[in-house]
């Protein structure tokens, strides 16, 4: 067992295996020492003495306590099993035996009718060659109420108490149109939860691939009378306790414990475990546009031409497996795409990109070169007989590729190499799906269970990590209201849970939307992540124009306001890489320390600066906002009409609506001109958005590089700058000396929000003693400063003085 705190720690003890603690921010090395103890119990301790661990022999148990107080008991319900290694029945049975044995096969038919060794699912039966061997460990969270994580499921934000119903399923599954409120598990299992209180967050990060059920049991605060005698009784409150039980079909038991105590400590507690967010290319933040599919080079050609004919933005055309020829992945339909490296230059030049898709099911054809070298050289997943897996998926019959072997990886990763994808260029990107994996004649439509991998491993023992390094997002979703509305706790949990870079289908993948609901759902997804329009091959078309001129006007508009932001979403991703910031936050996230905040699910906060609720009703003429700080000022990001935090707000909406409110104290860069990608708008100018504080001053910062490369890492080509608004001057400066990028861009606009009263003048100052008078436009209806007409090089320092 292993706990991550705030200092990296190393102990190997008689009666503890191995406790490791871990820190992000430095790596240093410390001993848990001893503080007390006899032969049936022993404390330990870091060198500072804040967190000690209780541990007890007989019974087993671990107490972690802080500052006196019981945070985490592990095993205090007394719940820890594994089972013990058996011999095969069925080995027993070959070799035969005498009346011991007969007696011995009686009691294995009995656990055989139990499921012990073999289980039947549907025709499937799955012989588990070593028996039994499930896991299971509780924890008891003192104190704490509210948790989340354990994703992915289409349920709240907030974990809800299993007690009376069914638990929390990790078993990654392809659900076609999944039920939503629902516990089932669907695309992609992370065993990892957080739990929060005032005052501090933990995590428990269950490391383990196999099928897992998590049980949540909360039992809320109460109080209790000591002595029913006399006139005034005594009474003791008793904490709130929150008992998690994680039950796993196989494996070991391997948990880490996330100490905290803040949310950003744990962030980081985690990504020291599992690593950060990769940096993803700028282009991937625009707007993608996806259908199961556009049927040939004239569909992409006119989709494309459609997005530049009314004035929309987008980076990225995705086709679906139809671009193949005959479903085999890596090659194209020589009717349909005679000439793909033609149809990408025609992309090329509107500086956009192609994703096509692969999965991992190889179609069974001696002559598919891909499936011979991959046959001959033995990198499919086996069945239990020793021959090649063979399921149906969508080519028909396949062998499924077994990543787990470090040669298949390798192998597979050289496909993509442009010399080898014919037909590919530098602008082909691919996109992985089917990864669960999916097996349309499987159980539960995905592998079975007592498949062959690697080393001998068994499936069910990595069912969860068979697509492990490939993308997630919410799945197969239909075009309901109910749908969009779940999309945003799902996101939040996922966010939360180190996989940044996460959306939903705009627009529903399943249905046909009607408009109202598409224009919504580009509002939402305009301000989140991953910014993806999909839909299934039986649905209409519904490209951002197909919805009559005034739904088109504001379906451009949302995409519009995305392209905007892309410096900021840049910026909130470099975060994400560097110290596991999640991009989309909950609001408890920022504000860990109001009660309000807890539960909030229709509202996020994109990054520190920006609060964003959807409209999810149909519809709606208002939505109550619930604006997080008591001591906190927020702006309407469009109308600049601002509120006082710590309270709820009701905001008047129409279709045309989107709330979103930016923090006072915020400084957010943004572009000032909108191009048909960001490939177009590189060397566009910047805009600063400075909303001011209770006090009169905001920070902010922006991240800059060439948005593809990785120069950024080897080479320091980076540009990173901070904006600081303190005692009516605003302040451009250099955040991190090490990096250098040259950028031709400037600052041409600044917006000042909540500026008291009008200026008497404005001036810029340089480095080099040069002041410059500046025009400006002051509003005294929303107390707003515009300064346009600017010059002024983002990557140099300089000063704005407001008098």
């Amino acid at each position: 067992m292993e706990a991550v705190g705030k200092e990296e720690i190393s102990v190997e003890d008689e009666a503890v295996d191995k406790t490791i603690f871990r820190d992000c921010s430095q790596i240093a090395f410390y001993r848990l020492s001893s503080c007390s103890g006899d032969t049936g119990s022993l404390i330990l301790a870091d060198g500072k003495g804040d967190l000690k661990y209780h541990i007890s022999a007989n019974p087993f148990m671990i107490d972690l306590v802080s500052e006196k107080e019981v945070v985490m008991s592990i095993n205090s319900l007394g719940q820890l099993y594994f089972e013990h290694l058996q011999s095969s029945p069925y080995k027993q049975r070959a070799t035969g035996g005498n009346e011991e044995s007969a007696s011995a096969d009686s009691c294995q038919e009995n656990q055989e009718d139990l499921g012990l060794w073999k289980e039947k699912f549907g025709n499937f039966v799955d012989v588990k060659a070593n028996g039994p061997s499930s896991i299971g460990l509780d924890f008891s969270l003192h104190g704490f109420e509210h948790l989340y994580g354990i994703p992915q499921h289409a349920e709240s934000h907030q974990l809800k108490n299993t007690r009376d119903g069914d638990a929390y399923r990790l078993y990654n599954l392809d659900v076609y149109g999944y039920q939503i409120h629902d516990k089932m598990g669907i695309y992609g299992s992370v065993p990892y939860l957080l739990a929060h209180k005032l005052g501090r967050t933990i995590g428990i990060f269950w490391l383990n691939a196999s099928e897992t059920l998590v049980e949540i049991n909360m039992e809320p605060a109460a109080e209790y009378t000591l002595t029913e005698v006399g006139p005034t009784a005594a009474k003791q409150k008793v904490r709130s306790r929150t008992d998690v039980r994680w039950m796993s079909e196989s494996g070991i038991i391997d948990v880490f414990l996330l100490t905290g105590p803040t949310p950003s400590d744990v962030f980081k507690q985690y990504s020291y475990l599992t690593g950060t967010q990769a940096m993803p290319p700028l282009f991937s933040l625009g707007y993608h546009q996806c259908r199961w599919n556009y049927e040939d080079e004239q569909d992409v050609k006119a989709v494309d031409a459609g997005f530049d004919e009314h004035d929309i933005p987008y980076d990225v055309l995705w086709l679906d497996i139809e671009h193949t020829e005959g479903k085999k992945y890596f090659t194209w339909d020589k009717t349909r795409f005679p000439n793909p490296t033609q149809m990408q230059e025609l992309l090329r030049s509107k500086r956009r990109k192609l994703v096509v898709i692969s999965d991992p099911h190889i179609k069974i054809d001696p002559d598919y070169s891909i499936y011979a070298t991959a046959k001959e050289q033995g990198f499919f997943v086996r069945n239990p007989e020793g021959g090649d897996f063979e399921g149906i998926c969508w080519p028909g019959p396949s062998s499924y590729l077994d990543f787990t072997n470090p040669k298949v990886r390798k192998w597979y990763s050289s496909l993509f190499a442009f010399s080898v994808y014919q037909g590919s260029t530098d602008i082909l990107f691919v996109w992985n799906d089917m990864n669960e994996p999916s097996v349309f004649r499987g159980p539960e439509l995905t592998m079975q269970k007592n498949v062959i991998h690697y080393g001998n491993w068994e499936h069910r023992e990595l069912h969860n990590i068979y697509g492990l390094y490939q993308a997630v997002w919410t799945g197969d979703n239909t075009a309901e209201w109910s749908y969009l509305k779940i999309s945003i706790p799902m996101l939040l949990t996922l966010s939360i849970c180190g996989i940044a870079f996460c959306g939903a289908d705009v627009g529903g993948f399943i249905g046909n939307p009607e408009a109202e609901l598409l224009v919504r759902w580009y509002q939402a997804g305009a301000y989140q992540p991953f910014f993806r329009g999909h839909a299934t091959m039986n649905t209409k078309r519904r490209e951002p124009w197909l919805f009559g001129e005034e739904h088109t006007r504001l379906i451009r508009e949302a995409i519009r306001e995305r392209y905007t932001l892309m410096p900021y979403l840049y910026s909130l991703f470099y975060h994400a890489h560097v110290a596991s910031e999640p991009v989309m936050r909950p609001l408890w996230v920022e504000f860990p320390n109001e009660l309000e905040t807890f539960g909030v699910e229709d509202e996020y906060m994109l990054g520190s600066a920006l609060l964003a609720h959807p409209v999810t009703e149909p519809k709606a003429t208002t939505v109550d906002v619930f604006l997080p700080g008591s001591n906190e000022i927020w702006y309407d990001f469009k109308t600049f009409a601002h509120w006082e935090g710590g309270g709820t707000v009701k905001i008047p909406v129409a279709l045309d609506t989107i709330p979103v409110f930016q923090r006072g104290g915020s400084v957010i860069p943004i572009k000032t001109t909108v191009g048909r990608s960001t490939g177009w708008m590189v060397d566009s100018p910047y805009g600063l958005r400075v909303a001011l504080s209770t006090k009169d001053s905001a920070v902010g910062e922006l991240y800059l590089d060439d948005g593809h490369s990785f120069q950024y890492l080897h080479q320091k080509q980076f540009l990173h700058r901070k904006f600081l608004f303190s005692s009516s001057v605003l302040i451009n400066s250099c955040a991190d000396e090490r990096g250098n990028y040259p950028s031709k861009c400037v600052v041409e606009k600044i917006l000042i929000l909540g500026l008291r009263k009008k200026p008497l003048s404005v001036t810029t100052h340089s480095p080099d003693g040069k002041d410059q008078p500046v025009v400006f436009v002051y509003c005294d209806r929303t107390s707003t400063l515009k300064l346009e007409k600017l010059s002024l090089n983002i990557g140099a320092d300089w000063k704005v003085h407001i008098k």
